[in-house]
């Protein structure tokens, strides 16, 4: 691949855009908004300037409702050899295409599993793809050579290729993506009206599962509509666990011995089940999550404290497999949570201590 071009310079846009220029592609930029194509070249994404022929391969990076028009101008105009979108969704957009009468030889449907929280081009990074599963949906139409230009990009970024069939993508996002962000926004909902002192004692545990909940409304309003079928079955099926959870807390609540031991039953049942659900959540390298053990370590808010402790584990000789930062509400403080291998905590723990940090028992 020695040229490409990207319509729409937001996050997964611009991101691609870099990823490919860093490794000597040359990216022909074009979004309906100029300042974002502006702000992309600035970061060094590509250039405004138009092809002086069709480009190798075109990545339209716009949301689901927009895909298919926008591919069917940019085949009927000649503008690539191969074409792909990058959309979150892809049964709707493949059939959209379809009925527009699309080329589907030269069209291959891909999502790439990353994102952030912010949107637009200057959240973009060139590494956004790295390790992370980028899904293909190619169909019996679609050409081998758009395939081996749709798998050297994903190279190019640093992803890693998985085949699917589209319908059973749209499934599974609805579960590992989708519904989850509607889950972060309703719990993170709750706080909006929430006594400010409820608010200040905010811990870790509710930044976790609100993190998402500060993503683009317009964005993901125009992602679940396309998407909405799979998503509601999913949230039918969670409404369904609510209602056990809140009859088995209101059975905590009575002065039935019986009842409140058919309670405690429902309530372990949902936790078992979310930890056995956890448990297949793939860890590092996407291998099966590993049983790390957390070393918490009371951390100041100055610069190059993180900086030290990461090598004051590494002289130690300890690998940090994850980390996790709780600040705490009104100081110039916090906790790390370092992650490490089991085996490692007492070796971790006391070279720590003999440098001078503090450290929480857990």
């Amino acid at each position: 691949m020695r040229t490409a071009l990207v319509v729409g310079t937001g996050l997964i846009g611009t991101s691609a855009a870099l990823a490919l220029v860093g490794r000597g592609v040359r990216v022909h930029l074009l979004d309906q908004d100029p300042e974002r194509v502006r702000t992309a070249t600035a970061l060094g994404a590509g250039t405004a300037d138009k092809p002086d022929g069709p480009v190798d391969l075109a990545i339209v990076a716009v949301p689901p409702a927009h895909v298919a028009p926008i591919l069917v101008d940019a085949q009927r105009r000649g503008l690539a050899r191969g074409y792909i979108d990058v959309a979150s969704v892809k049964g709707g957009p493949g059939r959209a295409l379809r009925d527009l009468d699309g080329d589907q030889v030269s069209y291959l449907g891909s999502h790439p599993m990353s994102g952030r929280e912010q949107n637009g081009p200057l959240a973009a990074t060139a590494d956004l793809f790295q390790g992370r599963p980028w899904v293909l949906t190619p169909t019996v139409e679609t050409d081998t050579e758009v395939l081996n230009l749709a798998l050297e990009l994903i190279a190019l970024c640093g992803a890693v290729p998985v085949v699917m069939d589209a319908d059973a993508h749209d499934r599974a996002v609805a579960l590992v993506s989708h519904t989850p962000q509607l889950l972060s926004s309703l719990v993170a909902a709750r706080l909006e009206s929430a006594d400010e002192t409820a608010v200040r004692l905010c811990g870790q545990g509710i930044r976790d599962v609100t993190r998402i909940a500060a993503s683009d409304p317009a964005m993901w309003t125009e992602i679940l509509s396309a998407n909405p079928g799979p998503v509601a079955d999913i949230l039918a099926a969670v409404a369904g666990d609510l209602d056990e959870a809140v009859r088995a807390l209101r059975a905590l609540d009575s002065a039935d011995e019986q009842k409140r031991g058919g309670g405690v039953t429902g309530i372990e049942d949902v936790l078992r089940r979310g930890n056995a659900g956890r448990a297949r959540v793939p860890g590092k390298h996407g291998q099966a999550p590993a049983a790390y053990r957390t070393v918490a370590v009371l951390i100041g808010d100055q610069p190059g404290e993180l900086a030290r402790i990461f090598a004051d584990a590494g002289a130690a000789g300890v690998n940090i497999e994850d980390v996790r930062i709780e600040h705490a509400t009104g100081q110039q403080a916090g906790h790390i949570q370092l992650m490490v291998d089991p085996g490692a905590v007492a070796v971790l723990e006391a070279a720590l201590r003999d440098r001078g940090w503090s450290l929480r028992q857990q």
